[in-house]
């Protein structure tokens, strides 16, 4: 079924602190394995896929992302000025005033084959979180459900139940439900901006909306938040990237 989503948020606003001074000139979504930056070839994979938009959510070392704009037309760019004292779930509230629709919901610091964006996009359901199986990467944020639908995720197994997999950082969201995140976001910020949009966003509007949660078992992908992150990225995962492109390539 063809997907009719045209837009995409990317969440680049981070300080990629527990990389420590392995890239103290650029931000994560900068590191590069290939020809382009990481986030350069999720741009491009996302415009392979018809997405007309694409906003990104910047602060640390900004600069970075605005000198895309010359590149890309289908880009723009927006400033979480309070991204050293926020999480991700207000890097994506501060993107509310140009979301007005349904999107896909990505984070800068991603590897991924292709196929992880169009097996959300294929997904008839509204609200869409990518799962993967289990990749042993550390740091892995895991996933419960009932069934096919959101209950709860958690960086610790023993605070879960069903759990299918791993959580990749690809999602599709409805409008609705991103106001409905929003909604929620807003008292909480009241205390602090420090909340993320998987926990305090996902997990929260879960409880009344429908999450549906698709398992890709065999997904080559990678998100790169610390020194093993980044070494299991360049020498096994995006050889087996470069790999399934090649064969999906050769297939046409």
């Amino acid at each position: 079924m063809p997907s009719n989503i045209e837009k995409a948020v990317i969440l680049s606003a981070g300080m990629g602190k527990r990389l420590g001074n392995l890239f103290p000139d650029h931000p994560k979504g900068f590191i590069q394995f290939g020809q382009r930056p990481i986030v350069e070839e999720s741009i491009e994979k996302l415009l392979s896929f018809n997405i007309k938009e694409i906003i990104i959510i910047t602060g640390y070392l900004s600069h970075f992302y605005n000198d895309l704009l010359d590149k890309y037309r289908q880009i723009k760019t927006i400033f979480n000025k309070e991204y050293r004292s926020s999480g991700s779930m207000y890097s994506l509230y501060c993107a509310r005033e140009f979301i007005d629709t349904d999107f896909l919901l990505l984070e800068s610091d991603l590897i991924y084959e292709s196929r992880a964006i169009g097996e959300v996009l294929q997904v008839p359901e509204q609200d869409v979180i990518l799962i993967s199986g289990y990749t042993n990467a550390g740091d892995e944020v895991f996933v419960e459900t009932d069934g096919n639908k959101l209950i709860n995720m958690s960086k610790d197994k023993g605070n879960l139940n069903n759990i299918i997999g791993e959580f990749v950082g690809i999602s599709k969201v409805s409008y609705n439900l991103f106001l409905e995140m929003a909604r929620i976001s807003e008292k909480k910020f009241k205390d602090t901006l420090m909340i993320d949009y998987e926990i305090d966003g996902f997990v929260e509007t879960a409880k009344k909306s429908d999450i549906y949660c698709h398992r890709v078992e065999d997904l080559n992908w990678s998100e790169i938040d610390d020194y093993e992150h980044y070494v299991n990225a360049k020498e096994n995962i995006y050889p087996k990237i470069l790999l399934a492109k090649s064969k999906k390539q050769f297939i046409k």
